[in-house]
């Protein structure tokens, strides 16, 4: 162990993507993941939003 490991950046080795990551340290096929990884994270948080509107304009028209 150098005493400069330190300085070299760590890969996300959980798979997760985390926001503002530092990316200069990523391949092009990594960013590519990520792409992906978050866009369908947005489709997911997408769908939630969705639902939550149904279920509120249901509620509305019961109480109204």
């Amino acid at each position: 162990m150098s005493i400069f490991d330190e300085d070299v950046p760590k890969k996300n080795e959980t798979g997760k993507v985390i926001v503002g990551e530092d990316l200069s340290s990523l391949s092009e096929d990594e960013l590519t993941e990520r792409i992906s990884a978050l866009s369908e994270e947005i489709n997911r948080t997408q769908r939630e939003l969705e639902q939550r509107g149904t279920i509120r304009d249901a509620a509305n028209s019961v109480f109204q």
